[in-house]
């Protein structure tokens, strides 16, 4: 119970032990009213039945820290318990149930050491109140040198003190196990609790990856189109006037992405929940964007793919990224060479890309913006790869990607 500070009415983590503890209470008081061997001393017991209701009324209110607390509320009980005893109506009385009671509250206080020293002590005075109530029982009789008189007195006092240490050490391991089995409870609650936290943590995760490779995927398959398109169209415009069967071309061109752009939308459910590359190899996967650079710049590019075969999951990263890069220099590099080239590197287990163009290049510093570089970047980071870019203006542009390559292919 290492969150509770007070145990108290309301927080009370045994609620059947407190009801326990007043029937307990409750046969202590009704016990200075019951018929004894030894004569009563008289008149009404106010003073004994007034300390057994305070004993009881403490364990509305159990302190579990500061020590020092825990220590005067344990004196305490135990200073009533003594007063108790020794104001009864028939003199030295030894309430072994409020005794019990007094273990149990500490067990509940009390660390192990503490509830150790509170069963010792209770366990003395119990065995001090015997040894003086029997003496006393002793005293009452007129057979007292009656040597089998005394001999059953010591056997009754052995018996008495024997059951009562039972009864104290059976207490005090059910409380212990009682006390281990609820801080397990309690320990498999939090668990639970955190292990709830995490799941809601990861799911958010989860949802915010998603949005992004929902992201990419539209960026990547209807951006890469669109962008082709964009292109055509305005070559159609300048060259309208001027030279009206290449305008017408492009138009046509134009036309033929657009069908292409609308059928990737169609299928872009498909495409979010499995891979577009449909069993082929790397270097069948790219030749399309190969084809559409060509279609798009005019510029045939320098092809080059060695790699063995990859994994699904891998195999759509590269096409990821080539297809990125690709798109950005139809877009933006107006170069006259392009190179592609993948090539497997077994000695140090990675796969090399590098797409490069001689365009206009541009200020890394100034393009931080782009969902298009960004996507590179994270792509070949969820993979545990590494991107390196160099451009600089009218430098042209080269993306290199190293991405690990798995055990089985390397």
């Amino acid at each position: 119970m290492p969150s509770i500070r007070t145990i108290r009415l309301d927080n009370h983590p045994f609620p059947f032990l407190l009801y326990g503890e007043w029937m307990l209470v409750a046969i202590a008081l009704i016990s200075e009213f019951s018929p004894s061997v030894l004569p009563r001393s008289g008149g009404f017991p106010l003073l004994a039945l007034l300390t057994i209701l305070g004993f009881g009324a403490l364990g509305l209110w159990l302190p579990r820290r500061p020590l020092g607390l825990q220590i005067g509320h344990a004196a305490l009980q135990f200073g009533l318990l003594v007063i108790a005893a020794c104001s009864s109506a028939v003199g030295l009385r030894l309430f072994p149930l409020l005794q019990v009671v007094l273990v149990m509250r500490s067990c509940l206080m009390f660390g192990i050491w503490g509830r150790l020293l509170v069963t010792g002590a209770t366990f003395i005075f119990f065995f001090s109140v015997v040894q003086r109530r029997l003496a006393t029982l002793e005293q009452a009789f007129p057979l007292r040198s009656s040597g089998r008189l005394v001999t059953q007195l010591i056997g009754v006092r052995l018996s008495l003190i024997m059951m009562f240490l039972v009864l104290l050490v059976f207490l005090l391991l059910f409380m212990n196990a009682l006390l281990s089995e609820r801080q397990r409870r309690e320990e498999l609650r939090l668990a639970n609790q955190r292990l709830r936290e995490s799941a809601a943590q990861i799911e958010k995760l989860a949802m915010n990856q998603e949005r992004t490779r929902i992201a990419r995927e539209i960026h990547d398959s209807l951006g890469h189109a669109l962008t082709g398109l964009n292109i055509q169209l305005e070559g159609a415009l300048k060259l309208w006037d001027a030279n009206p069967d290449q305008a017408r071309t492009f138009v046509a061109q134009a036309k033929e992405m657009g069908s292409t752009a609308l059928n990737e939308a169609r299928q872009a459910v498909t495409t979010l929940r499995q891979t577009p590359l449909a069993q082929q190899d790397l270097a069948e996967a790219i030749a399309p964007l190969t084809q559409r650079l060509q279609q798009v710049t005019g510029v045939p590019p320098n092809v080059s793919v060695d790699s063995p075969p990859l994994p699904e999951s891998l195999k759509l990263t590269v096409y990821r990224l080539v297809q990125e890069a690709v798109t950005n220099i139809c877009k933006y590099a107006q170069a006259s060479e392009v190179s592609i080239a993948i090539q497997a590197l077994p000695d140090v287990s990675r796969l090399h890309i590098t797409v490069q163009d001689n365009g206009l290049g541009f200020n890394p510093q100034e393009n931080t913006t782009g969902f298009g570089l960004r996507g590179i970047q994270e792509r070949a980071q969820a993979e545990g790869g590494q991107v390196q870019l160099t451009t600089a203006p009218g430098q042209g542009c080269t993306v290199q990607v190293w991405l690990p390559l798995p055990s089985e292919v390397a």
